[in-house]
Formats: C-alpha cells, structure tokens, sequence
C-alpha cells in the first residue's frame, strides 16, 4: 500500500492510496489508485488474461455502490442521519430559509445576498404563467387521468414551447431554462389536480409567495382573493425544501443519463418525473397511509407488528436506501403535522395509529436492530391529506419540491469536466451463434 497526497481543485489535500490486486487466473499483480475512496472501473479494464481480452468490469445491479458522478450539491451520512445542502444542514434550513432561498443554494452553491434573493425571487415570480395551449394540452387527457401522468406530459411539453432551451451551452439559457422550471412546476401541477378533479384552471397570483400561489391554484374557488392559512404556507414551504435534493436517487440519476444525451433541460426534468411516478420512489406516502389505515386503530397495531416479523404484513414509511438511522427529514416534518391539522379543522384518526405505531416499533429491537427508522414518507402523507391532497397528487407535491434539486444536478452534469454520455455496460446472459429457422420448422418452444 503506497501514501500519497493529492491536491484537489479547492486547494485541499486528499488522501491518495493504492489497491494491489492479483488476478489469480494469470498471476500478474496490479495497483490501482484510491482517490476519495474510491477506484476507478475503468482502471480494472487492464486486468486481462489476453491481449484480446474485454478486460474486467464491475457488476452492482441498482448501482448500489457505484458512483457515477463527483457532486457538491448534498451530502448524506446515511449511519448518522445527517442531511445537507451545500454543507448547512438540513434543521437550519427548514427552520431559517425559504424554498427559493434553498434553490437558489442548490443550483448556484450559496446562500444569496439579499438583491440576489430579491432578484431570484422576481424571476420566479414572473416566470409562473404557462402558455394558453398548456390548457388545450391538459384537455386532451381523460377526467379520470392521473395527475402525475398530466404533469409528466406536460412537462416534457415545454420544450416544444421554449425551443431554444436545447441551446445547453449557453449559461443564459441554461439559467432562464432553471426559472422557468421551477417557477412552471406548481402551475402544471395545479392545472393537473384541478384537471383530475373537473374544475376550472386558476391562474398564478404573483402577490402571494410561491407556497401560497401554489395554493391558490389548488383551491381557489369563488371568492374574490385566495387568502392562505400561514400554518399551510410553512408546512408546505418545509416540505418542499425537505425534498429540494437527495443526491444521487433514481430520478435523480435518471435526469443525469437522459441530459447527457444533451436534449433540452425540459426533456430530462421529464425523465426525472418519470423516475418519482414509479411507487419504489415517490409513491411511499400513499403506502403508508393505506398501511394505517388498514391497521385502523392502536389497538390492532401489536398484531400487526407481528405480522410483519412473520413475514405477512410490510411495515412502510421505515427504513431506508441510505439513512440507517432516524430520518432527518422525517422529524422535521413531525413538528408540522399538529399545525396542520389545527389550521385544517381536521381530526385524523390515523394520526394516533402512527405515533403509536411509531413508539411500538423504536421501542422494539426487531425493527431497531434492522436498522428500520421512521422515513421522511412515514408522515407527509397525513400531511397531505390533511390538505385535501388525493393519494394520486401526493407524488406531485412532490415533484414540485424536487424540481430544483433536478435543475441542479443537470446544471452539475453540463459543468462536469469529465463528462460523458452516460452508457453502463452489461453481462450478456443469452445464446450465441444460433442460426435462423425457417417459419415451417419452429415448434413454439424457441427452438
């Protein structure tokens, strides 16, 4: 093993080691290089057992401990629960900042100076109007369709209305194409609950902040002003800046290998949408409420607990990907869930069968040794339905908060110095060298 010291682009030391690998087929010996602990695959391509050899390749199906990109938009320490943007920590800036404030550190790396954050918030603002066809286009879907699938399509829809967007190597556009999306999300999504729901458009209300025009879209009806409860503002605003950006998840990665086939931004935000619309990714709150409900009240939830060690029931909205320890997210959101209820007038049964489900399950070494803590799904859904929110327009809400983390990451992508269309490898299982056979001779079995 060899130490060395390598100077990275920030002027700090990194630790530099090396691997010395032996390939057991051949004998010969090799020494890779550890940077950031990590080897690069490509260096295991000279690990041969002849010249016309492929070379070796790694193989990690969902790419669980492969890193595909170098990013300085969030860190996570999944052992100890810490969740940051840009280096602040997620607490400070769901109690201190704004989601345009938190955007705009996401996508340009700092807080912004108070005329920067007035003129961020003045682009957004004025950029929430979508054009008249939008409407023609939301029309076109069923009554019945789901939202997400109305906000997928739509927002690939924008780059047929801003085609200068695929300009990717123009900063200006690059920059306008990021107000545009963030500021458009809520609309669409609006547009798209109200479309599933039979209801007329609202147009954006630039007096009112983003988290309270967004709820105007939703639930304006016949009075002449839209006036937000501010409980629901500040709900809405944390939770939207707890989903900002969660580094390298599977939308995240899909907006990455979609932009590095350079289309417009529009295009791989899509394709972003796309990746949330799938339940393993952001549809988890919906399951956690059918969960409570079907354990409906406190007094089933010891049976239930049981269950899911036998194996027969799941226990959902604990445990995740990469937090092996309580959520960080997931607290934050807890504090709010009171707030809305008052501000909602609502009583929700499921709200008892959740924190006792939550008690019996810290309290339980089955679930604390298995590293399963509550997640940050385990309680926006209540929070959600407290709003009038159907399960359908959860994963929305969603994508709304997410949006701005998606921008970044793409931004990150086409600033990348080493950046490369993304084109993973395989292992090709199947048959080799077969021959054609005529209709007249196949038998149905393949042969």
């Amino acid at each position: 093993m060899t130490d060395e010291t390598q100077a990275t682009q920030d002027g700090q030391a990194t630790q530099t080691d090396s691997l010395s690998v032996t390939d057991n087929r051949t004998g010969e010996s090799y020494d890779i290089e550890i940077t950031d602990g990590t080897v690069r695959a490509m260096d295991l391509r000279q690990i041969k057992v002849s010249e016309d050899d492929f070379g070796l390749m790694t193989y990690d199906p969902g790419y669980s401990n492969t890193a595909s990109c170098r990013s300085a938009i969030t860190y996570i320490d999944g052992e100890k629960g810490i969740l940051e943007h840009r280096g602040i920590p997620i607490e400070q800036l769901a109690e201190h900042s704004t989601f345009l404030e938190v955007s705009f550190l996401i996508l340009y790396g700092h807080l912004p100076t108070e005329d920067e954050l007035s003129q961020w918030i003045y682009e957004i603002t004025h950029h929430t109007y979508v054009h008249e066809n939008i409407k023609d286009f939301m029309s076109g879907f069923r009554h019945d369709a789901n939202p997400m699938g109305m906000l997928l399509a739509s927002v690939g829809a924008l780059s047929t209305f801003y085609p200068e967007a695929v300009d990717v190597s123009d900063s200006h556009q690059r920059h306008v194409s990021a107000v545009r999306m963030i500021a458009k999300m809520p609309t669409l999504a609006a547009f798209a609950y109200r479309r599933s729901l039979g209801l007329p458009y609202v147009y954006p209300n630039n007096d009112l902040s983003y988290t309270g025009n967004f709820l105007s879209m939703l639930f304006k009806m016949a009075e002449p002003q839209y006036e937000p409860d501010p409980r629901l503002e500040r709900a809405l605003e944390v939770l939207f800046i707890l989903h900002a950006d969660h580094e390298q998840n599977c939308s995240a990665a899909a907006v990455r290998v979609v932009g590095s086939s350079l289309p417009d931004p529009f295009s791989a935000v899509a394709a972003g949408v796309a990746g949330l619309y799938g339940p393993l990714h952001g549809g988890a709150n919906v399951a956690v409420l059918k969960m409570l409900k079907k354990i409906g009240t406190p007094d089933n939830i010891p049976d239930f607990l049981e269950g899911v060690k036998q194996g027969n029931e799941r226990l959902m909205g604990f445990g995740h990907r990469v937090y092996k320890n309580y959520d960080p997210r997931a607290r934050i959101i807890r504090s709010h869930v009171d707030e809305v209820l008052e501000a909602t007038s609502k009583e929700s049964p499921l709200l008892d069968v959740a924190i006792e489900l939550e008690k019996r399950a810290l309290d339980d070494e089955y679930f604390t040794e298995r590293k399963l803590y509550p997640n940050v799904d385990y309680w926006s859904g209540i929070i959600y339905e407290a709003m009038n929110i159907p399960p359908d327009a959860f994963t929305v809400m969603f994508a709304i908060g997410r949006t701005p983390g998606w921008m970044a990451q793409w931004l990150e992508l086409m600033n990348d110095e080493e950046f490369k269309i993304a084109r993973p490898r395989q292992i090709y299982t199947g048959p080799r060298q077969t021959d054609y056979v005529p209709m007249s001779e196949r038998n149905g079995s393949g042969s």
